[in-house]
């Protein structure tokens, strides 16, 4: 019994520990350490119904059948969703830390399944974890994808770009233009527009920025990444 207690808890530690080192390599504010406590802590979590029989001595049989070991589990991941949000920032527009979330229920998950002894599934688990985690997020990178991004632009009262021309000017540059919002200041003699862009072009954003700091008059323009 000691022997494979001690399996059980080696095996979910590599787990945890493979998980970990990726997410640390990537500077992730939950990385190595955090996801071995949650895949040793797990599995430990799940010796107590493995081995339930060890320390359920005394009670009567009938009572050992109503327990149900997957409670535990149950009790494990709504916990662990707690800990995941906790890794979820929102930086302006974007939201950052869903991967990471992600990656601690996943070593969750495969603590549980080292500490009831379910090798093959934990093992294959962990593979594919890692999988998901570093050779997809070489695949990501090449793959076909969108950017979007919040963009102000102001101008002088006087000196205001109008619609079409602004409109126009995103299009060159291969950006396709919606919710587009007008705001004017009195006081400060300042017209506003601010609209949400999308473009397919990586280099799209570089050169409008560099198109935008040319236009004389434009007095200050924000261009902020978003979520699409």
């Amino acid at each position: 019994m000691h022997v494979d207690i001690l399996m059980r808890l080696a095996l979910s530690l590599v787990a945890g520990s493979m998980i970990g080192l990726e997410r640390s390599y990537h500077a992730r504010a939950a990385g190595f350490r955090t996801h071995v406590l949650v895949c040793t802590s797990t599995a430990l979590l799940m010796l107590l119904t493995a081995y339930e029989g060890q320390w359920l001595r005394d009670i009567g049989e009938d009572v050992r059948i109503q327990m149900d070991p997957t409670r535990m589990a149950q009790g494990i991941m709504t916990g662990i969703g707690f800990l995941g949000a906790g890794t979820i920032m929102k930086e302006g527009l974007s939201v950052r830390g869903l991967t990471t979330a992600a990656s601690i229920w996943a070593t969750a998950a495969l603590g549980v399944l080292f500490g009831i002894g379910f090798y093959f599934p934990a093992v294959l688990g962990t593979l594919v974890t890692l999988l998901a985690l570093s050779v997809f997020r070489w695949l990501e990178s090449r793959l076909p994808t969108q950017f979007y991004a919040r963009c102000v632009l102001r101008f002088a009262r006087g000196t205001v770009l109008e619609q079409s021309e602004l409109v126009d000017l995103m299009q060159r540059h291969g950006f396709a233009v919606f919710s587009l919002s007008y705001a004017s200041e009195r006081e400060g003699g300042v017209f506003e527009y601010s609209m949400a862009i999308r473009s397919s072009r990586l280099d799209a954003v570089e050169q409008l920025v560099k198109t935008l700091r040319e236009q004389t008059i434009v007095s200050s323009f924000t261009i902020t990444p978003m979520s699409g």
